[in-house]
């Protein structure tokens, strides 16, 4: 009989490969599948025109700000029904969502100058950082180790800036004296921050040190015309900004050159998230409507990669955990005895 230690080592090996398998498998689009053609997901009015967020968990459920009306965190199952599945308390209202390492749920809400963490098991609510000096933290993005950065624009002013949220939730100005800080997101190596500026049209490029800090800002391309809300990264690094005001979404390289821009119905498209099987869906919320839209992509989101990596890691915890129990709990073999000639 093999050792208890070796075939469990055998089985984590074999699930860990049978899982980059399916993702590598799902990693490109088939050659005859209808792409960057967008459709209704919810229905119009489904959410109230505050619709923001938005964020899809590792079971491919997306989730919204002000579904039904405001103050609210929605819940849209991959078949697009939809559910209130928090209430946020006093007079917080959420903007961007994110999804942790452990699959906590981070929420920016931008009238109390508050990041909340949620517990996606339980839906318990508490306050991951509180910072009184923010204007009205909006959108936000995540590293792989959960550090957050969270835009912050002072519409009236036409300025903003970011902060630097650490997992432990310690805050940290990062970036000051910006134009209308809006949607932001992190490179899939996590060396590199992009930000947004809505009112000035343009994205800005900053490294990010190893302590966080940023540093090294340059253009990676300014819009001649309207303005720009949430953003995104594929697992290639392709950049998906949504063009407020436009009515489309625009993918630009690395490198900064539009590679495609696909339109979207309503004028006012305000974030984007990665989900579906594959992670080739992407999601839109669209403020005129108050809906979510949904379009193919060519490559997976790298949201939906992390969180498909998280989950098998998880999954894997508890099998090893559970053999290991099962192990210890066995009776010990019997033993053999030999009998000696004479």
């Amino acid at each position: 009989m093999p050792d208890s230690r070796t075939t469990l080592r055998w089985l984590r090996s074999a699930v860990i490969a049978t899982a980059l398998l399916n993702l590598s498998a799902c990693a490109s689009a088939p050659a005859h599948e209808a792409l960057f053609l967008t459709t209704t997901f919810t229905p119009a009015h489904s959410f109230t025109k505050g619709i923001e967020g938005p964020a899809v968990d590792a079971d491919g459920n997306i989730y919204a700000v002000n579904f039904a009306r405001q103050q609210t965190i929605g819940k849209v199952r991959p078949d697009g029904s939809g559910e209130v599945w928090l209430s946020l308390p006093g007079t917080s209202i959420a903007n961007g969502i994110r999804f942790g390492s452990r699959g906590q749920m981070y929420l920016a809400d931008y009238v109390e100058h508050t990041i909340y963490r949620v517990d996606p098991a339980t839906r318990a609510l508490s306050i991951h950082a509180r910072e009184p000096r923010m204007t009205q933290p909006n959108d936000i993005a995540i590293t792989a180790d959960d550090v957050l950065y969270a835009s912050d624009p002072n519409w009236k002013e036409n300025t903003g800036r970011v902060w630097r949220i650490a997992a432990d939730g310690t805050v940290t100005l990062a970036l000051d004296t910006m134009g209308t800080a809006n949607g932001i997101e992190v490179s899939p190596d996590g060396k590199m921050l992009y930000v947004n500026e809505s009112v000035q049209r343009n994205i800005w490029m900053y490294d990010i040190a190893a302590d966080g800090s940023l540093s090294g800002k340059r253009l990676l391309i300014k819009f001649d015309d309207f303005g720009m809300d949430g953003m995104r990264v594929d697992v290639d690094g392709n950049l998906y900004v949504t063009r407020y005001g436009k009515g489309s979404v625009v993918k630009l390289s690395p490198q900064g050159r539009i590679l495609r821009e696909i339109s979207v119905p309503g004028a006012k498209p305000s974030n984007i998230s990665f989900g579906g099987p594959d992670g080739r869906t992407a999601y839109v919320t669209e403020v005129v409507q108050g809906r979510l839209l949904q379009f193919r992509v060519d490559r997976p989101g790298l949201e939906w990669q992390r969180a498909q990596q998280h989950k098998t890691n998880a999954e894997n915890a508890a099998n090893a955990a559970a053999a290991a129990a099962a192990a210890a709990a066995a009776p010990p073999p019997a033993a053999t005895n030999k009998v000696s000639g004479e």
